[in-house]
């Protein structure tokens, strides 16, 4: 075994803003349980009426369970069409049913998850969504299919998805099933299978839902989208701060997400000498990549850039490959040129990609990506001063290079805004929302829990000091989660004036199995999920690689 990357190098927000969807992401997993063990998909109920609303039914039978994911589809007046999370009305809306739903399921839900929020869900659904359309695509994708004509290819990768959702809601919101009782089902381990299936189907329906409406424009004439140009199409999804603050609060959790990973990366460079086999299923995955991230447009000047470095960087790594045979090297070696060579995008697609062939170094690895609850361990108050100060000096050895009587610092607070409940980012000094401030800002917290120690006796125990000092509690269990879970802390300030929030949201996105990302500012991007995915009819035979984009 080669020692994994530290946490030093990996945990910085530039590098997780950096990160490409791999094996270990989400919806690659669930894909891979449905190819083994060959679930199957129906469609139940399609009761779109002539106005292209009503509801839909998706059903798909796994060796023990079936969910049904039941759709509302609507009729959105364009003045209310927004992907902010204010919205209050949709294209469709949502929601995973646990079991196959009787009419009367359908009814009850009929009159709540239109709501979304403002409904309320039952123990038999799993998760609430809602979605809307890419309205310039989608239209003109029904003309084209209703004139009995293909969409140019062009206008269909420009925007990549007709449908996006806005939010994917699971794990006890609004009355939804909780994890806690679904955590004996292995098709829904590690983390967000229950997620990632609903989005699956919702491009589905999205596929069926346009082929619909374009027969109804034309019946005569009407053909259906091919499905060369289908695959290419995932769906969209936009998603702003109300992610971020998942990856501070859940420590533990993000250091077995980042951990799997990085024991895969390791395992991989430990092997001596590669398979010709394996060096030649990397090269054709990058050159797919490649001619992919090609097609990966922003609208965000940065982004833009980094993606042209992307696209040079692979070219000079594919040619080093081919000049350094991997037979004779190994994957480590691939990977110490990219750290000096390319950028951390160029790095971190190898890094991903390097581990294609080796699902039996791989993928085993997906069942460590969830915590139990007995890991999420209270205070040890039996510690001393001493040895809690020698705690944080171990791991947050990098705190002293942040400047904190500089403004910039703490430029930014964390509040949670009264009419959505989500998370905000505010200035310190220009928005009144101190008293309000959420505790998001680990490093300057711990930066004063240690300075509060160091004013102790270094043999009193902790508890004593918790006693008198409680407003340090959190700090202290943070400090003794990250002893052991080294990959659960971002090496960065989240309050500094410079902070990127989208950085914390592709981190998130990659281990979910997103690509396009497109930021929208530096709070708030687009990104898609399973375009060059098989649809349900199709996914069972379907090339496991499908993520890198199309054959050449």
């Amino acid at each position: 075994m080669i020692a994994m990357r530290e946490p030093d190098e990996v945990m910085r927000l530039d590098r997780l803003g950096s990160l490409h969807a791999s094996r270990l992401s989400f919806l690659r997993i669930l894909l891979r349980r449905i190819q083994e063990e060959r679930w199957s998909f129906q469609r139940t109920v399609f009761d779109i009426g002539a106005d292209c609303t009503g509801d839909a039914v998706y059903t798909a039978h796994s060796p023990h369970r079936s969910y049904s994911l039941i759709v509302f589809a609507h009729q959105l007046n364009p003045e209310h069409r927004t992907d902010r999370v204010i919205a209050n009305a949709w294209d469709a809306t949502f929601t995973l049913f646990d079991g196959i739903p009787s009419a009367e399921d359908i009814d009850r839900l009929r009159s709540n998850v239109p709501l979304q929020e403002a409904g309320r869900l039952s123990a038999s659904e799993l998760t609430m969504s809602r979605a809307n359309k890419s309205v310039r695509l989608w239209d003109a994708v029904v003309a084209a299919l209703a004139a009995g004509t293909q969409p140019p290819v062009e206008e269909i990768d420009d925007t990549g998805y007709l449908m996006r959702t806005t939010a994917v809601y699971g794990s006890g919101k609004f009355g939804a099933c909780d994890r806690e009782m679904i955590l004996d089902r292995p098709e829904l381990q590690p983390a967000f299978q229950a997620e990632m299936l609903t989005v699956l189907m919702i491009r589905q329906f999205a596929r069926d839902w346009l082929e619909h409406e374009a027969y109804l424009k034309a019946p005569d004439s009407a053909v259906r989208l091919d499905e060369s140009l289908a695959t290419r199409l995932g769906i969209g999804n936009s998603t702003g701060l109300g992610m971020a603050p998942f990856l501070i609060n859940h420590p533990v959790l993000i250091d077995h997400w980042v951990r799997a990973r990085e024991t895969a990366i390791a395992r991989v460079k430990a092997i001596i000498k590669v398979a010709p086999c394996d060096r030649e299923l990397v090269m054709h995955l990058l050159r797919r990549a490649r001619a992919d991230f090609a097609l990966w447009q922003s609208a965000d000047e940065a982004q833009s850039a980094t993606i042209e470095e992307l696209i040079r960087d692979v070219d000079t790594l594919i040619g080093w490959i081919e000049v350094h045979p991997l037979h004779a090297t190994s994957w480590a070696d691939a990977m110490r040129f990219a750290k000096t060579e390319l950028c951390l995008e160029a790095q971190e697609i190898l890094a991903s990609v390097m581990l294609e062939p080796y699902s039996n170094l791989v993928d085993e690895l997906a069942s460590g990506m969830a915590v139990a609850e007995c890991e999420l361990m209270p205070v040890n108050g039996s510690l001393t001063v001493g040895e809690s100060i020698a705690q944080i000096d171990d791991s947050y050895d990098w705190l002293d290079d942040i400047q904190w009587k500089d403004a910039h610092a703490t430029a930014l607070l964390w509040y949670v805004s009264e009419e959505k409940l989500e998370p905000r980012l505010g200035f310190r000094a220009e928005d009144a929302f101190e008293a309000y401030e959420q505790p998001l800002a680990p490093a300057r917290d711990i930066t004063a829990y240690r300075q509060a120690l160091s004013e102790w006796p270094s043999d009193a125990t902790l508890a004593e000091f918790l006693m008198r000092q409680p407003e340090h509690r959190l700090a202290s269990m943070r400090v003794q989660w990250i002893a052991s879970n080294r990959y659960g802390e971002i090496r960065g300030n989240t309050i500094d004036a410079g902070l990127r929030p989208i950085d914390l949201l592709r981190c998130k996105l990659s281990f979910f199995g997103a690509t396009r990302f497109d930021p929208r500012s530096d709070r708030w991007l687009r990104i898609t999920l399973y375009r060059h995915a098989p649809y349900l009819d199709q996914i069972v035979e379907a090339d496991p690689f499908w993520i890198y984009g199309p054959v050449h």
